[in-house]
């Protein structure tokens, strides 16, 4: 009974296409927001995407990561099968905002002109939000999407799920560590560099 009601349940969580409504809207916001050229709106777009894709991330991959790992095959088809959904839409989103943001922000503010060893600070942003953007793109994103799709067949197959997510706990590690770089990052921008 159980596990026939999971199986139901997870049937009834596609992945909402009409999500790309909001995505749509959030990356013209973006785009308006970038064209005002004014510090105080692209500043705030930045940060506030920049805390989201990073609180997130770091929620994700330390503290629910750790739990479904653990779980029962039928908790871990209820959480994914309702979080991917969600989150296929919303951190691709949030990275590309944060990205995008950051450099016209960066370019406001005169820092893409700074010499070195100043503008070192601006070359590390650079290369961490590459490094987040395409692992998250171009693995976590697909990788989510291959095991969302084989956990919601009536019988997943647990060996191609465990291949799928071998290394992704290490990616996921490593992409925690890369956002709390680029948090020492930011705050010595605030500070001055």
């Amino acid at each position: 009974m159980t596990h026939t009601a999971t199986a139901s349940a997870t049937e009834m969580t596609p992945i909402d296409f009409r999500n790309f409504f909001w995505v749509g809207l959030a990356l013209a916001t973006m785009i308006v927001v970038i064209n005002l050229d004014q510090i105080w709106p692209l500043k705030f777009m930045h940060v506030m995407s920049g805390v989201l894709w990073t609180g997130i991330d770091l929620f994700m991959g330390f503290v629910l990561g750790p739990i479904v790992r653990v779980v029962s095959l039928d908790a871990r088809r209820a959480i994914i099968t309702r979080l991917t959904p969600k989150t296929v839409f919303i951190m691709p989103t949030l990275s590309i905002i944060t990205g995008t943001t950051g450099w016209f922000h960066a370019r406001q503010l005169g820092y893409l002109d700074l010499p070195w060893p100043q503008f070192g600070w601006v070359a590390a942003a650079l290369a961490i939000i590459t490094i987040l953007s395409i692992q998250g793109m171009f693995y976590l994103l697909p990788t989510n999407v291959r095991v969302y799709l084989e956990l919601r067949k009536p019988n997943p197959d647990g060996a191609k799920i465990g291949r799928l997510m071998s290394g992704f706990f290490y990616v996921v590690a490593f992409q925690g560590c890369m956002q709390i770089a680029i948090i020492v990052i930011m705050t010595k921008f605030d500070s001055g560099i």
